[in-house]
């Protein structure tokens, strides 16, 4: 069967450009991306089969170059830090596109080494790969199978989540007809505290997706933030200025109980790694067993199924990339003029090769942890974080005896660790996909070389793709902090809640000025919950409580986190009425399950595509208008009333959900 075609090539292409400007706005709006090979794949199987010869190889080929809109476009949780801390004044096309493209590259070299030994000879679930894998058999049946039944999920399921999203985003945050957020905030005495919701159906499919454990986790965050650090914050440091509940409790929180979420996060990524260490040097041995194997000439059998991309190519294209990556990182170093000669060169070389060692590294990991859990459940902002630090601590090293105390080598230093840091972040993004990709691709019977050259392919439409639409939302909406125009209002613009805490990790280091006392309050926090899941774990029951999802809602705006818990339970609750009609039916769950799960998983998919599409759409209309809400049919006096309608409908959208779900009349046929 044709495997890499031109059409596909191209499909895959338009598939990623969509996809990437949609997890762009989703991941600087609320901090989470959407993994895209699934919806890719239906969408794949629906334009391939209107042409002759199809295949589910090609469609395989299609969803792989389109994964890589949902890793490399995670790289915004570092680079609009750039902008924020006033090093750029936008996003330079070459210099963006090179980050991406480089760092993307060199995450498929790293884990090309390991696919043999995590992907074919391990026993990890890779749960994402095997439902992308599903769908591509179920898409792409062999022309003598018998035709599908009717009413099976598909594009369908998709789409109308789109739509769903797509128009309850646009009365809200186009016509304003919607609330885009329900707040309360409430003062008991010397204690203030409060709670938001926001009415964003991409965040319920993101919700959907990650599942009850994880909801459950992120609203445990949520309490420790809101119903016990900032109430006893408010005690310990009352208001004296007059400030109204929501200004004095929101500051308490984003000044102080953020970075005791970034304490949290960070333990519980090293915790992470502490587990993959050993799993980690044996998977290297096995594969670098199996390498030595195949250049001493004994490989030349090996079948299509087994044939990554040459070793020998592997290296010398890992190696070759040092160039212009050396290259862009000294342009980059080079053009403020702060640093030169010497000094300059020093940085380059260690900024280069601080980008190979924990790139590589981190690759294992995010490999072995896109295993373990799934693409999209992966802590990448854990790994983001202890590559700040690290390059932080670096730079403290190379530019000590008082360097740092000058304003402007403190700002290029800044500058230079987010850089270093978004390279690391581009490389364990891919590195993430790319063993998830490969495992499809072992079930559907792929060659992994050609897979990893197509993932190459979406790596750099997704680098092309990428600045300018980071330049779109930038000058439409701004970023906390870092407005572009004046007159904007910061209460629309974009939080980029990641790529605050890099820049916060990065100043504090740099400048000295770090809060550690709150960071240690969180790594104390995140010991406490990683004993706490850890015996859970022992108990052998199904409760957990992972500490990386718990130091997220403690770290994220609980408007963020309640309609993710509100997604999980529509999740739960869906497959808890399935149990019963499985039980009822005489079947069992998986087989009863199967197809209805599978449309509430195409469905979230495509709640979450349809309003990140309309907020890149938004995007382009304030930028053409130059106006803030271009599409506003009503003012500030309708308030009232829109959060009411806002409420209502939401609710009424998650119920359309759940019913779609659990009432699906194939259920078990």
């Amino acid at each position: 069967m044709r495997e890499f075609t031109l059409r596909g090539v191209i499909l895959g292409v338009l598939i990623t450009v969509v996809f990437t400007a949609a997890n762009i706005y989703l991941g600087l709006k609320v901090g989470l991306t959407f993994a895209s090979s699934i919806p890719a794949a239906v969408i794949s199987m629906a334009v391939l089969r209107l042409v002759k010869g199809s295949n589910i190889l090609e469609n395989n080929i299609v969803q792989t170059i389109a994964s890589a809109a949902g890793t490399l476009s995670s790289i915004i949780f570092v680079l609009p830090g750039l902008v924020m801390v006033g090093y750029w004044a936008g996003f330079p096309f070459w210099q963006t596109s090179g980050i991406c493209a480089l760092g993307g590259i060199l995450g498929v070299m790293f884990t090309v080494p390991l696919r043999r030994a995590m992907v074919v000879e391990s026993d990890l679930p890779y749960p994402e790969g095997v439902a992308a894998a599903e769908i591509l058999k179920v898409g792409s049946p062999a022309e003598d199978a018998p035709p599908p039944e009717p009413g099976q999920p598909g594009l369908r399921d998709v789409v109308v989540g789109s739509v769903l999203s797509a128009g309850f985003s646009m009365i809200s945050s186009g016509f304003g007809i919607f609330a885009t957020e329900l707040n309360g905030f409430w003062r008991f005495g010397g204690l203030a505290t409060g709670i938001g919701a926001s009415m964003s159906l991409a965040l319920v499919g993101a919700g959907y997706l990650v599942g009850i454990v994880v909801g459950i986790a992120m609203l445990v965050g949520v309490l420790l933030a809101w119903g016990v650090a900032v109430p006893i914050l408010s005690h310990l440091y009352p208001d004296t200025t007059g400030l109204d509940t929501a200004a004095y409790a929101t500051g308490l929180w984003r000044h102080n109980v953020r970075l005791m979420g970034a304490g949290a996060i960070g333990v519980a990524a090293i915790w992470t790694l502490i587990q993959l260490f050993m799993p980690m040097v044996e998977g290297m041995k096995a594969s670098l067993a199996a390498l030595a194997a195949v250049r001493s000439g004994k490989g030349g059998t090996v079948p299509e199924t087994e044939r990554d991309l040459p070793f020998d190519y592997v290296v010398a294209t890992s190696l070759a990339l040092m160039l212009p990556l050396a290259g862009i990182l000294y342009y980059f170093i080079g053009q403020s003029g702060v640093f030169s000669g010497g000094l300059l060169w020093v940085l380059v070389i260690a900024g280069t090769i601080f980008c190979y060692i924990i790139g590589f590294v981190v690759a294992t990991a995010c490999g072995y942890m896109a295993g373990l859990i799934g693409s999209s459940n992966s802590p990448i902002s854990g790994i983001g974080i202890l590559a700040v630090v690290s390059a932080g601590l670096l730079l403290s090293l190379l530019l000590g005896g008082g360097r740092l105390a000058d304003s402007d080598i403190q700002k290029q230093a800044i500058a230079v660790a987010l850089f270093v840091t978004a390279v690391v972040l581009a490389i364990a993004t891919i590195s993430n996909d790319n063993l998830q990709d490969l495992k499809t691709g072992q079930l559907v019977g792929a060659t992994p070389a050609k897979q990893q050259l197509a993932l190459i392919v979406g790596v750099i439409a997704g680098a092309i793709v990428i600045p300018p639409i980071l330049e779109l939302v930038y000058q439409a909406y701004g970023f906390a902090g870092a407005l572009p125009h004046a007159g904007m209002d910061p209460n629309k613009a974009l939080g980029a809640p990641q790529a605050t805490l890099m820049s916060t990790l990065a100043i504090g280091i740099l400048s000295g000025k770090l809060d550690w006392t709150m960071i240690g309050i969180g790594v104390a926090a995140g010991v406490v919950l990683i004993v706490i899941d850890e015996v859970l774990k022992m108990l052998g029951g199904k409760a957990r409580l992972p500490p990386l999802a718990v130091g997220l809602g403690i770290y994220l705006p609980s408007a963020v986190t309640t309609p993710v818990t509100a997604g999980a339970f529509v999740a739960w609750l869906a497959d808890r009425h399935l149990k019963a009609r499985a039980a009822k039916a005489g079947q069992s769950f998986e087989t009863f399950a199967e197809s209805p799960r599978r449309r509430g998983t195409l469905l979230a998919s495509g709640l979450i595509v349809g309003e990140s599409l309309v907020g890149v759409l938004i995007a382009g209309l304030i930028v053409a208008a130059d106006n803030q809400a271009p599409l506003a049919l009503v003012g500030d006096n309708f308030l009232p009333i829109a959060q009411w309608l806002a409420g209502l409908f939401f609710l009424l959208a998650c119920a359309d959900i759940y019913r779609r779900v659990a009432y699906s009349k194939n259920s078990g046929s």
